[in-house]
């Protein structure tokens, strides 16, 4: 909650928070248009409008408790040609999306930071940071294998078909598990090691 003591550094977060949200759900449907799913697009959700992917309990978990999540962008895998190899690929596109953000931002640090600096001062290079913290917490949740995250997605594309209904036994309860994990401190120890192996793919 050290965002809402401190209103500036709360408004410069709000840049990354509304791109991390919206290009992670738009990879999520590009990817799934590229496997020949056309759902998301005919639903609207092929798009980096913040406002088409907005939840807002999602999105004030991602800025006050450091992960969250947007409104799901709607598929069908049944139009899926191979659906377990298809399933996996749309699940991590939108953790690829905010890890490929993560070290743009990284590069671009590294590059133009002085200069950037010079023009927007300490409030730009915080913008620049939080893109790095938020696209990278994003990312290392949604790893999480607990239904609804997509993790869990992939979770299900190894899974065989004789334990599918453990599977969806998980998914029916998957928001209570992760707010007992959450209040119990427990998704800390799952979520921490996820954040910093993630942070391995980033360039120094």
């Amino acid at each position: 909650m050290r965002l809402l003591n401190d209103p500036v550094r709360l408004l410069l977060t709000i840049p990354a928070l509304l791109w991390a949200l919206s290009f992670h759900e738009f990879c999520h449907g590009f990817a799934a248009r590229m496997v020949g799913d056309p759902t998301a697009q005919r639903y609207g959700r092929l798009t980096l409008n913040p406002f088409a992917h907005f939840d807002i309990i999602g999105t004030l978990m991602l800025l006050f408790v450091g992960f969250g999540w947007a409104k799901p962008v709607p598929i069908n895998t049944r139009y899926f040609k191979h659906p377990r190899r298809d399933l996996i690929i749309v699940s991590l596109a939108g953790v690829a999306g905010n890890i490929l953000t993560a070290i743009l931002t990284v590069l671009f640090l590294r590059f133009f930071g002085e200069y950037w600096y010079s023009l927007t001062g300490r409030a730009g290079i915080t913008v620049a940071l939080q893109m790095i913290n938020i696209n990278m917490g994003l990312a290392a949740f949604n790893l999480i294998p607990i239904p609804p995250l997509d993790g869990s997605r992939v979770l299900e594309a190894f899974l065989p078909y004789k334990y599918m209904e453990y599977y969806y036994w998980l998914e029916r309860y998957g928001m209570f598990i992760l707010l007992a994990l959450l209040m119990t401190g427990i998704i800390d120890v799952i979520f921490d090691p996820i954040i910093n192996l993630l942070w391995h793919f980033l360039p120094y």
